[in-house]
């Protein structure tokens, strides 16, 4: 997928991070996708929707932070100001839907519209950049041959991506049954995990070879679409309105929504995601998932933990990036 994006952005004379945030960012979610609507007929809708929320926590923690401790990423201009900015509200959107308890067609048919409003956002940003972007060097095949070609890879990766997402679903349910866990927590910890590896894998190699903004907007993208196209799509297809539970109206989409607001000052501050900020975010999941484990079984550890974080860990996290934020302002201004 990396690769073919790569061609596909230089053969449509894009940016890369065009590619990145809509061809790879789908695909990527392809699995997302066939995990909450196999999980929404199944009659498991906390699965359904838990497992987009813990994908988008995951995704920016833990898949950014990676990739940050490899090589530092580097933000772009048009993430700080644009897409970041729909994530957060795209993530509020998602919240205040949900107040009522329900994700119903109505629901989906406004989250649906949003898709499309940022499909167009992203099909001008192309059109814009391409007048802008070096022009490609003569093909050395074919056009009809790489159509072919690119198509034929998208659509094998695009099968393959299907099917391990089905099977995932098997496995994470059947094993997170047999321990004994809710499919709330299956869905943010097991089956969030599991269909996040395609971001994982997109993020890292595009890491690696250099291609950081790819790696970032992959992330990004693939938020925005689990947001917009999987629960927009998997609210209007299923029979019955997809049901929200109380914690995660009181937990899991807060931290949600707190986690895209966390990446606004982070990248702004100076347009890339250093190896100590990456670090912040792995140890900000640790402390999540920590939280989710020992809340669920009942340890006392879970108070303890809630208190840390809201007395000390957050407060300082807040004060950094305000100090941050300013300094960055003012030398940009």
């Amino acid at each position: 997928m990396v690769r073919t994006a790569l061609r596909l952005a230089h053969r449509l004379h894009v940016r890369p991070l065009i590619i990145g945030l809509s061809l790879v960012a789908f695909g990527s979610t392809a699995p997302q996708l066939t995990v909450s609507l196999q999980a929404a007929y199944l009659g498991a809708p906390d699965v359904a929707v838990g497992s987009v929320i813990g994908s988008n926590i995951f995704n920016i923690l833990v898949i950014l932070g990676l990739a940050a401790l490899l090589i530092p990423l580097r933000v772009s201009w048009q993430l700080v100001r644009l897409d970041i900015p729909l994530m957060i509200i795209a993530s509020a959107l998602v919240y205040l839907l949900a107040l009522n308890g329900y994700l119903g067609r109505l629901e989906g048919v406004l989250l649906l519209v949003g898709l499309i409003g940022y499909l167009a956002v992203l099909w001008h940003q192309s059109r814009h950049h391409a007048r802008t972007y070096p022009a490609p060097a003569p093909a050395s095949v074919t056009p009809r041959r790489f159509w072919v070609v690119a198509v034929t890879q998208i659509l094998i990766g695009l099968a393959l991506l299907s099917l391990a997402g089905h099977l995932v679903l098997e496995a994470a349910v059947e094993v997170a049954t047999d321990l004994g866990l809710s499919e709330r927590i299956i869905g943010l910890t097991v089956v969030a995990v599991c269909t996040s590896l395609p971001e994982l894998a997109a993020a890292l190699i595009a890491a690696l070879r250099g291609e950081r903004e790819i790696a970032v907007g992959t992330v990004i993208g693939s938020n925005l679409f689990n947001l917009l196209a999987v629960l927009g799509f998997t609210a209007v297809v299923t029979p019955q309105p997809l049901s929200i539970s109380p914690n995660a109206l009181d937990f899991d989409l807060p931290i949600m929504l707190g986690v895209a607001v966390l990446c606004l000052p982070v990248f702004y501050s100076g347009y890339r995601i250093t190896r100590a900020e990456g670090l912040v975010f792995l140890f900000l999941y640790l402390a999540y998932g920590l939280h989710i484990v020992t809340f669920t079984t009942g340890m006392a550890l879970a108070e303890r933990l809630e208190g840390v974080m809201l007395s000390y860990v957050l407060p300082i996290l807040g004060i950094a990036l305000l100090y941050t934020t300013v300094r960055a302002w003012r030398r940009q201004h």
